[in-house]
Order: structure tokens, then C-alpha cells, then sequence
């Protein structure tokens, strides 16, 4: 594996253009309310990694093979099918949150939402911070 670097890498292109750009109007206003809502809770500049994930922050992770890298502390991804919420880097038992916060689906570090309509936003923040918080204590900001 080596170090070679992330295939997801920061790109120029502007947050608000990509989700500007978003054909479906639900997913583009989700991923708008969404933009509005990390900018807020983060105080970052969001920026575009790879094509299609607006993220906030980074980290230096390094993965006991010896691979390191950088990648975002938190962000999204409005798909075709659903919006991704990348709560990083999911380690931490959230069920308590997440049962709260309505209709979604789990992957390791990711949470899936049809629509933000089928959510609590409020609980979606807490979810946000709870995550924001964990990353901070496994990654201290200027690691």
C-alpha cells in the first residue's frame, strides 16, 4: 500500500458552485441547508474534496500499516440516491443520537438520509458536534 496519497484530495472548485450545480431541487436545497449548517457549527471554510464531498477541517491520520494521509473532519456528499453525512471517523457509538434523529442509514463513517424532511434537524447538529468532538479528541486540530 505505501504511502500513496488519498484519491480524495481537496480540489479549487467552490462548495456553494458544486451544490449550486445540483440538478435534483430537494437534494440541492438539503445539500444547501446542510452547507449553511457545517459552516455554522465548524466556523471552517468549506472546501471540495474530489468531485462530490463538501468538507470542513482536516486531519493527519495514520493507519497502523503505516499509511497516512489528510482528510476532513466532517462534510457531505449529496448523491443521486440519498445524502451522505461523513461522521468522522466512526469509531464512537452514537445509537443514543441516532435514535433520535428519524428515517436514516449507517455505514461506518457515513450516515444516509433520503431527505432532510425525514430528519430532525436539530438532532442532526448534535450528531454533527458529538463527532466534531470525538475528532477532536483522537485528532487534536494541528496534528
Amino acid at each position: 500500500m505505501g504511502n500513496a496519497p488519498n484519491k480524495t484530495q481537496p480540489t479549487a472548485v467552490s462548495a456553494a458552485d458544486y451544490v449550486a450545480a445540483i440538478e435534483h431541487p430537494v437534494r440541492r436545497a438539503d445539500a444547501a441547508v446542510l452547507l449553511d449548517m457545517m459552516s455554522r457549527i465548524t466556523g471552517w471554510e468549506a472546501r471540495m474534496w474530489g468531485p462530490s464531498i463538501v468538507g470542513f477541517g482536516t486531519y493527519h491520520y495514520t493507519y497502523e500499516s503505516g499509511r497516512e494521509g489528510d482528510f476532513m473532519r466532517t462534510g457531505f456528499s449529496a448523491r443521486k440516491a440519498n445524502l451522505v453525512v461523513y461522521i468522522m471517523p466512526g469509531y464512537t457509538d452514537f445509537s443514543a443520537i441516532l435514535a433520535r434523529l428519524g428515517k436514516h442509514k449507517l455505514g461506518k463513517s457515513c450516515l444516509y438520509i433520503n431527505k432532510l424532511a425525514d430528519v430532525d434537524l436539530d438532532v442532526l447538529e448534535e450528531l454533527i458536534r458529538a463527532g466534531l468532538a470525538d475528532m477532536a479528541e483522537k485528532y487534536p486540530e494541528g496534528n
